[in-house]
């Protein structure tokens, strides 16, 4: 059984990412929620949480701002730009589009929450480098 689209979801969604990584609604996601990006995949809300914690207390200014979230049955997407600065002498502002897609599972809770980006794991390392940030400003 497929929940019923819910803007109850959309909305605490639209605020998780206005006040990313704080204060985060992690009682929408199932106890066992799969996440996967391009470093990470794990099972776990409480490794969910931790990875947010990570954010939170080792890049400076982090911020998620949603471009478009949509909702399809069980089937959410969001898209996004993730942004922080790296604690580095130079302090490189990193910024990664991308978008997510989350699944809910018959109690409505977020089962799945895949990220993809629209750039390689090399080209966010290449952001964190002084000789590229500076061609990049040419």
């Amino acid at each position: 059984m497929t929940s019923p689209p819910s803007t109850d979801i959309l909305e605490l969604l639209r605020d998780d990412y206005r006040r990313f990584p704080h204060d985060q609604t992690y009682s929408i996601y199932a106890d066992d929620v799969r996440f996967k990006d391009p470093m990470n995949e794990f099972r776990g809300c409480d490794r969910y949480r931790q990875m947010i914690g990570f954010i939170q207390t080792w890049f400076r200014e982090p911020q998620l701002d949603l471009h478009q979230i949509n909702q399809e049955g069980d089937r959410i997407r969001t898209d996004w730009t993730l942004s922080w600065t790296t604690p580095l002498p130079w302090q490189p502002r990193i910024h990664i589009n991308g978008w997510s897609e989350l699944h809910l599972n018959a109690d409505g809770k977020i089962s799945a929450h895949i990220d993809y980006w629209h750039c390689s794991r090399l080209d966010v390392l290449a952001q964190h480098l002084p000789w590229a940030i500076a061609q990049k400003k040419r």
